[in-house]
């Protein structure tokens, strides 16, 4: 392999190799720093990889439970989004510390660690989830589509196989513009949700009170059950090895200092983009808070309800437009940052490099493939069960992710001084395993109602 397609690892003892593969190498240390400028200039060239992970925190499949949880129990389960949303910032503070410490993705550091057949289950596992992750986007891609301009689902689904051009295009002309279309994405759902808010008048004091969480969130089941699905829809495992990866995009000082000074930078960069994250999914609850919590659509949870009733329910004739052109932003701008996802989990896991275009072609494939055919022979009376899927393969998968990125950062061997102090490894595993056990508990609880059925 050659010295311009590997980079040395700046901690050599822990690893199996010294010398790796780069990390997406077509815009790796792509992105220049400048040096000798002030904060803010320095912040503005790290951001961008922290909204392209916090795309992922707001995607169609976040969008039943947060809908469900407004509808039913008000403004009660803003804490829960609140606690998620503060779970995520440490896990991606820690992919951010993995990818600059070490020059190694997640995917990569697995492949340089565990046996091969570990290796191999790992990655299928990987590829599971974010096929049912794709799957959640092109559906809620489709949906937004259908709702707007009347196309069936199943030709809606073939239409979101466009974006694998998008992303070769974009990516070939600068990874900036790659990150621009994604922040112009989530300010365009930002800006639909602000509008959507003021419309609907929500109560602020019970806004307020709502991220205070309450004791009723575990006493209740119907309540405690949604709030694991809040949980489970929201922590990404696929962003875990994308953020690890695209850190690596800035081309900052190789050097204990410059790392350290990129480690800081990165991670103000996705905690303000989380936060963002946080505000949209606060809003969908508050939204279905304020507009059915309390009538007779308490019960709405499928998104084509919670459209065809906003007009109503808001006395204007353009809220559900509104609601689906977010939904569309939201699917359009996860399916980008997915198939990015893929390519460097390929990579990561199996060092195999196959041409961007054919790579996300055959991920596009994995998630249309199977929502054509449900759709096309159950119906699309069967889409939001299909989206309840995606996210039962994706809590599967979770804890797989977060334990190996929680085990290497917290080894000095592989991590050198950048290594968790014990007090971040404690939260962390905390974190890890009520995130698993949260995650175990909802695949448990589908399983028994789909049996019930």
């Amino acid at each position: 392999m050659s010295e311009a397609l590997t980079s040395k690892n700046p901690v050599e003892p822990g690893w199996r190799h010294a010398r790796v593969a780069l990390s997406l190498p077509e815009s790796h240390a792509s992105v220049a720093v400048p040096t000798g400028v002030g904060f803010w200039r320095k912040l503005l060239a790290f951001s961008g990889p922290g909204f392209m992970v916090a795309v992922g925190y707001m995607d169609p499949g976040n969008w039943a439970t947060d809908l469900a949880g407004g509808a039913q129990f008000g403004y009660t389960l803003l804490s829960v989004i609140l606690i998620s949303n503060l779970m995520a910032i440490l896990l991606q503070h820690l992919c951010v510390k993995l990818g600059i410490a070490t020059g190694r993705d997640l995917a990569q550091a697995c492949r340089d660690h565990y046996p091969r057949p570990v290796v191999w289950f790992l990655w299928l596992l990987c590829e599971l989830a974010i096929a049912a992750c794709d799957l959640a986007e092109v559906i809620g891609s489709a949906i937004a589509l259908q709702l707007l301009f009347g196309i069936p689902l199943v030709w809606g689904c073939v239409i979101t196989a466009v974006d694998v051009m998008v992303v070769l295009l974009l990516q070939n002309r600068g990874f900036r513009w790659l990150e621009a279309v994604v922040i112009t994405l989530m300010l365009t759902i930002g800006g639909c949700f602000a509008v959507e808010l003021f419309l609907a008048k929500p109560d602020l004091g019970g806004v307020l009170g709502g991220f205070v969480p309450g004791s009723q969130i575990v006493t209740n089941p119907a309540m405690l059950y949604v709030a694991i699905g809040i949980l489970g829809a929201t922590v990404m495992p696929h962003n875990l090895y994308l953020h690890s990866s695209i850190v690596q995009t800035r081309k900052y000082e190789q050097t204990a200092g410059g790392r350290r000074e990129a480690i800081k930078y990165a991670t103000i960069d996705s905690t303000f983009a989380l936060m963002f994250a946080l505000f949209i999914n606060g809003a969908i609850l508050v939204l279905a808070a304020a507009a059915f919590h309390g009538t007779e659509h308490a019960n709405v949870a499928a998104i084509q309800d919670a459209y065809h009733l906003l007009d109503g329910a808001l006395g204007v004739t353009f809220a559900g437009v509104l609601f689906a052109v977010a939904l569309l932003a939201s699917g359009q701008n996860s399916t980008l940052t997915g198939t990015l996802a893929g390519q460097i989990v390929m990579e990561g896991f199996l060092n195999i490099r196959l041409r961007p275009w054919l790579r996300r072609l055959i991920t596009r494939a994995i998630a249309i493939v199977p929502a054509v055919v449900v759709i096309g022979v159950y119906g699309e009376a069967k889409s939001t069960e299909l989206l309840v899927a995606s996210q039962v393969c994706l809590s599967m998968q979770l804890g797989f992710a977060c334990w190996p990125l929680m085990r290497f950062t917290g080894e000095r061997a592989k991590m050198g001084e950048f290594v968790n102090p014990w007090w971040i490894k404690l939260l962390g595993w905390t974190i890890t395993l009520v995130i698993i056990g949260l995650n175990v508990k909802l695949l448990l609880d589908i399983a028994g109602l789909t049996g019930g059925k």
